[in-house]
């Protein structure tokens, strides 16, 4: 594949000088759309094409708004500006979009576009004309709002280490270190600065699932998971399947994870295995230190991801050039990292906050792979064509993760080094489900049980908590941090029902990376071919591009933790 070369498209629509400061720009331009008439498939065709370039436009501005927020959360003219468009542009435009939904489903010419081109992308269109009410434009941009609150009050957030102050992201390296009382004072410093705020997230959470219940009632909804399944495109499963999952990890998952602990607790060489332990390394041995700088992360990215396909890495060095890269902790940014595609212009932007673990670098490597899966999307001819599966997304994103351990080398010379980095990694594609399935169990039980108080969802919290904590993990002492441990996670406050995702992508990552193993170029090329066609084919159809099996059984499940756990054992002999 040639080395992309990412260029604004051009407009055909609209002005390329064309600039949004106010409803005003946009009215004339919808009005226009949604008068215009056509008889053929053709024309009809050249309509889409141009609602999709406003669409991107739009799209575009309300990203880079969230994104100079996001990078600097007490900039209170920053913060002004992503408000206003989410307060006095977007409801303006939710309803007009809905009338052009509504104009093209109403159309007899509809029926002439190609169905397997455009079957996923009417099927979305139907979907948003289903959800759509009225009443819930300004509860939504509120909802904008409020979410991005949860950003500035974590973006605050820092605690002092050896007389430094250190953002959580950055303190979090200390519970790396092989000086476990160094170790245990830093871990009760984060939770006790955590701890200062929880009123503040729990009175913000109960804001946004009041609204969130509310949307689901507008919309003739029995309750807020069933919207938000519907809302998210879930087509191809259903809360079922999420506890079969949830069944898979207790079954399958869990007895991986308590041979951990225990191999863990004998590497440290302890008696009580501890929650500050996790991250530890034994006495005598230094923590892995992949790379000093925010800049230098960036190059061995590159070098990495040049080994594994030249694409890749063409991918992530137009992105440094064009400035959409922004991966250093500081106080102010908010916490967290993402990959922010940008409809008009290509290439994405990935935000992070990089502390110099080798966390950063699997984070680095995984928004890499939402990247070149953005820019493997950006041909495709529409906008909508482009809003791929979350969890496809995912796949793109962790896969990555596992694909580019083989030149690790760029991160670890040392052969020991190296080795080590390989298994911290496998280990945690075994660590992350029992998280993802407290996180997503708790969510269910959130929008299934509303109208709960605080003791109740503290209640469920530590219930659901501890069916997925390995009885190895001595918690003792630390209730009241653990009954906190949910407001670390900002999908809950920002994007609910996300999460899940993670456990379905990573149950695929690791088959990619079973089709890796037995034939790198032929994975590599099944792994383009599914990105490539964007949210053009339904889910399962995208696994199946992938060489991927769509399956959520706990046999299926277990199948590929045997898968990886053997890998583990070769690295360790």
């Amino acid at each position: 594949m040639a080395v992309p070369l990412i260029e604004k498209k051009s407009r055909s629509y609209l002005p390329e000088t064309f600039r949004i400061d106010s409803w005003e720009d946009l009215a004339p331009l919808f009005d226009e759309l949604e008068s215009r008439s056509w008889s053929s498939k053709e024309e009809l065709e050249n309509w889409l094409v141009d609602c999709s370039e406003l669409e991107s436009v739009v799209s575009e501005e309300a990203c880079w708004r969230q994104i100079r927020m996001t990078c600097d959360t007490e900039n209170p003219k920053l913060t002004e500006s992503f408000e206003f468009f989410m307060t006095s542009i977007q409801p303006m435009i939710q309803p007009v979009a809905d009338r052009l939904n509504r104009k093209l489903i109403d159309s007899p010419v509809t029926t002439e576009l190609d169905p397997k081109k455009y079957f996923t992308y009417l099927r979305n269109v139907r979907k948003n004309i289903e959800l759509f009410r009225e009443s819930n434009v300004p509860i939504q941009s509120a909802l904008a709002v409020a979410q991005q609150e949860y950003s500035v009050i974590s973006g605050k957030m820092t605690v002092e280490v050896n007389g430094q102050e250190y953002t959580l992201a950055q303190a979090s390296k200390f519970l790396e270190d092989p000086d476990r009382s160094l170790r245990e004072s830093v871990y009760h410093k984060i939770f006790q600065r955590r701890a200062q705020d929880r009123e503040e997230l729990e009175t913000l959470f109960e804001g946004l699932l009041e609204k969130r219940q509310q949307l689901a009632q507008n919309a003739g909804f029995s309750d807020y998971r069933a919207y938000r399944f519907a809302e998210l495109g879930r087509f191809d499963y259903s809360p079922k399947d999420c506890e079969l999952f949830h069944q898979a990890v207790r079954e399958q998952v869990m007895p991986l994870v308590n041979e951990l602990m225990e191999a863990k607790k004998k590497q440290l060489g302890v008696e009580r295995l501890r929650p500050w332990d996790l991250e530890a390394e034994p006495l005598g041995t230094q923590p892995l230190r992949p790379f000093q700088t925010g800049q230098e992360l960036i190059e061995k990215t590159i070098a990495c991801l040049q080994r594994l396909d030249p694409f890749f890495s063409a991918c992530i060095s137009t992105m440094q050039e064009m400035g959409r890269l922004d991966v250093e902790s500081r106080k102010g940014k908010a916490p967290g990292g993402y990959n922010c595609p940008l409809a008009e212009t290509g290439a994405p932007f990935i935000f992070m906050n990089a502390a110099g673990t080798l966390d950063d670098v699997t984070t680095m490597v995984h928004e890499s792979g939402h990247a070149v899966h953005s820019f493997l999307c950006h041909p495709l001819e529409l906008n909508g064509f482009k809003e791929y599966p979350t969890e496809i997304a995912e796949v793109a994103s962790m896969s990555m993760e596992l694909f580019t351990m083989d030149h690790w080398s760029v991160f670890f010379s040392d052969a020991n080094e190296l080795k080590r980095a390989k298994q911290q990694q496998l280990e945690r594609v075994i660590l992350l489900f029992p998280w993802i399935a407290t996180i997503d169990a708790f969510q269910h039980w959130l929008y299934m049980n509303p109208g709960h108080d605080r003791a109740e969802r503290k209640a469920a919290w530590l219930e659901i908590l501890h069916t997925y904590t390995s009885p190895i993990l001595d918690v003792s002492g630390t209730e009241t941090y653990r009954s906190l441990l949910w407001q670390r996670q900002l999908h809950l406050f920002e994007v609910p029902f996300y999460y899940i995702e993670y456990g379905i992508a990573q149950l695929g990552a690791i088959g990619m990376w079973q089709q890796y193993q037995q034939d790198p170029k032929q994975a590599l090329s099944l792994y383009q071919k599914a990105l490539q066609a964007g949210g053009t084919r339904t889910l399962p159809e995208l696994f199946e591009l992938a060489g991927l099996r769509f399956d959520l059984s706990p046999n299926y499940i277990g199948e590929l933790m045997r898968f990886v756990k053997s890998e583990l054992e070769k690295i360790g002999h």
